[in-house]
């Protein structure tokens, strides 16, 4: 009996210590959390349509990520040479909007089932190399439509792709429907070039980083706008001086898995793990006038 009890007692010790180790090494708790620093992620949408401009984003330094839209002329181009940079490629994918606006090939619309989903969404892979994860193009209609994110999400966690809801709606049910599912996902926090004024453009900056320093990571989406473009060249090099860390897209959304203890295993690809090592022209959406520090809502354009 007196030994029973004791192993009773030590199997206890030893759980409360396995315990306080997973507390203590846990990223996002405790002294872990307060020593890493603030984290932006930046996505260049609308990519392949355009050379110049194209080539112009991929030369920003650092690991900004860029989103491609399917079957456009330079997307393979531009893709294989963003992964010989060490960037990160997405696959910018059109949905339905509300207006009736042109989306371009390979888009998902309502009334499309599983399998039609299913099958566009390979074809538009299949036609952007190196794609680890996914972002909606337009889509403030279909992103609310849990029915269709729930086909689109379980296809992306059976290819083990991430994906980062634009949030072109404050209806987008896109990101709740992928914590469901087992995809790793983020939400975008800030649209940089709504205004395509270059002063517009660096408070959007700024206003990213005060959402970074408070919330400990964000995400901005931005356009090969020759603005934007001359904006983030003379913020980015200064991120470091701030103690802000830039990160590939996936980095944030394995951040926010591991905040929300989601599965890992299932919704990460080797592809995707690899991209989380840290590092030494159509529009997709618009952003309301807003000081707010909140994310406002958004519409298609």
């Amino acid at each position: 009996m007196t030994r029973r009890i004791a192993f009773g007692h030590n199997w206890v010790l030893l759980l409360c210590l396995c315990l306080c180790l997973c507390l203590v090494l846990w990223p996002g708790s405790g002294r872990a959390a307060q020593d890493e620093p603030p984290r932006i992620a930046i996505v260049i949408d609308d990519m392949g349509n355009a050379l110049r401009p194209g080539r112009a984003a991929l030369a920003l330094p650092g690991r900004v990520t860029y989103a491609f839209l399917p079957q456009t002329p330079f997307a393979g181009r531009l893709a294989e040479q963003a992964h010989r940079l060490n960037k990160e490629v997405m696959l910018h994918l059109p949905m339905e909007a509300e207006q009736p606006l042109p989306l371009g090939p390979l888009a998902l619309h309502r009334g499309m089932t599983r399998s039609d989903i299913s099958q566009t969404l390979g074809e538009a892979l299949s036609s952007v190399p190196h794609v680890v994860g996914v972002n909606n193009h337009m889509g403030s209609l279909l992103t609310s439509r849990p029915e269709a994110m729930q086909w689109l999400m379980k296809d992306l966690s059976r290819r083990g792709l991430f994906f980062v809801d634009s949030r072109t709606s404050k209806e987008s049910a896109a990101a709740n429907v992928a914590e469901h599912s087992a995809v790793s996902v983020a939400k975008r926090d800030v649209f940089l070039d709504s205004s395509r004024d270059p002063e517009a453009i660096r408070a959007q900056f700024q206003r990213l980083i005060r959402l970074a320093e408070r919330q400990g990571s964000a995400l901005a989406i931005g356009h090969p706008y020759p603005e934007t473009l001359d904006v983030l060249g003379d913020e980015l090099p200064r991120l470091e001086s701030l103690g802000i860390e830039l990160v590939p897209a996936s980095r944030l959304t394995m951040i926010n898995l591991r905040r929300n203890l989601w599965p890992v295993s299932s919704s990460l690809s080797p592809r995707v793990a690899k991209s989380l090592k840290p590092s030494p022209s159509s529009t997709c959406c618009v952003e309301p006038a807003s000081t707010s520090s909140s994310p406002a809502s958004s519409r298609d354009r």
